[in-house]
């Protein structure tokens, strides 16, 4: 399935002669492997794996990582952890995993995870698609909490969720919000999670940010380039 913001926000940042790649983790969309539930740390491995790439490219650096959904909570764990990229930019990003669960599976999975210490999620056949454990739901909101209050100042994150979201509601980017110290936040009222009827301002709220943050930058380089030929 095509991540109809991905889509949008790179090519609003392509008519302004900004590069984006944009890619499926493995077992999502085109991309091969198996679907897990809530496995943030081996889609975090697949992003490192595309900045190590583009970073290791003498013609390029990479300025800004722009994830929508789970993306979103990769993007803020990489950032959190690798502290080389200037710019963060989650686009309704879940933070309280636990408590969408009977939200997006039926009721009564919290409490089996609870009880048994796992649940299964099936399809309408009856046949597994896979687990959810309590383990990984704890280690997952543990990942979550840390990345964003070890965030790096230096780090510029903006945080972008609808005010319609009923995946994911925008009282979770309100807890990042708490917990980045340089933070935004930028609530488009009136949209779901997708953005359906909302692409054209996202994409303005995305592309303004890193413009702006790409003029700061170049502002710093000329300022150390001044303060070095005083010297």
């Amino acid at each position: 399935m095509v991540c109809i913001p991905a889509v949008s926000i790179a090519s609003a940042l392509a008519s302004e002669g900004i590069s984006a790649f944009r890619f499926d983790f493995s077992g999502h969309g085109e991309s091969e492997g198996s679907f897990q539930f809530g496995s943030h740390l081996r889609e975090a491995d697949d992003l490192r794996d595309v900045v190590a790439h583009f970073s290791n490219s003498n013609d390029r650096i990479v300025a800004a990582l722009v994830g929508h959904s789970k993306g979103g909570n990769v993007v803020i764990y990489d950032a959190s952890k690798y502290k080389d990229v200037p710019m963060a930019l989650n686009v309704a990003g879940c933070f309280d995993l636990e408590g969408r669960i009977d939200a997006w599976f039926g009721e009564g999975h919290l409490r089996q995870i609870r009880q048994n210490g796992f649940t299964n999620i099936k399809d309408k056949h009856g046949k597994i698609l896979y687990h959810v454990t309590e383990e990984n739901l704890k280690a997952r909101m543990v990942i979550m909490q840390t990345s964003a209050l070890s965030m790096s100042r230096d780090c510029r994150v903006l945080t972008v969720h609808g005010s319609a979201d009923k995946v994911v509601p925008v009282a979770d980017s309100l807890e990042y919000s708490k917990l980045i110290s340089n933070h935004e936040l930028h609530v488009i009222k009136g949209a779901n999670h997708e953005f359906a009827s909302h692409q054209k301002e996202l994409a303005t709220v995305v592309v303004n940010f890193i413009k702006a943050g790409l003029r700061r930058r170049r502002v710093e380089m000329e300022a150390g380039s001044l303060t070095l030929s005083r010297i």
